[in-house]
């Protein structure tokens, strides 16, 4: 019995032994793999980082200088139409002077025509005022006129009533001295 003591322990030593020495092999192995591995993944990501980086640079270059050209073609628009409302507003001005220069003797003369129009409206409107007064008086007088004419037409016959009148009675006055 004494010696299954030793024995059994010894045999599961050299069973654990077996797998030790089997799994230990290996795992240095896998260890070193795992590393390489772990190593192998980082350089990967850091080199994908500075391809990312790389490009999101290059993207923005190439954004900076899409602004940079359209910010350009902007300015350059921008100070064409500057320039044409400018060449108008000077051709407007010129021509506004040309007009003026032009036009300032017949501008002056037709001023001194209008006034020379409004002299003559004023006189012929007071003309016109005598005109109406002198209407009015004669339509007043026209009408006193004929207010006249008609009593002397009434007094006329009046005057001929009374005169037949008295002729008749002067008739009878006769006939009857007669008589």
């Amino acid at each position: 019995m004494n010696k299954a003591y030793i024995i059994w322990p010894l045999i599961g030593l050299l069973v654990f032994g077996a797998f030790y020495w089997n799994a230990s092999r290996g795992f240095a192995e896998r260890d070193r793999q795992v590393a390489i591995q772990k190593d192998k993944d980082r350089q990967d990501r850091i080199t994908q980082d500075l391809l990312r980086r790389k490009k999101a640079i290059e993207d923005a270059i190439k954004a900076q200088e899409e602004r940079k050209a359209a910010r350009l073609v902007k300015e350059k628009k921008e100070e064409e139409e500057r320039t044409a409302r400018e060449a108008m507003v000077e051709r407007r001005n010129r021509v506004f002077d040309d007009l003026n220069k032009r036009l300032r003797p017949q501008l002056d003369r037709l001023k001194s025509d209008a006034d020379s129009v409004k002299e003559d409206i004023k006189q012929l409107e007071l003309q016109k005022k005598q005109y109406v007064d002198e209407e009015t008086f004669l339509r007043g007088f026209v009408r006193t006129a004929e207010v006249n004419v008609k009593t002397y037409y009434d007094l006329l016959d009046k005057i001929k009533v009374a005169d037949d009148a008295r002729a008749a009675a002067d008739a009878a006055a006769r006939v009857a001295k007669k008589d």
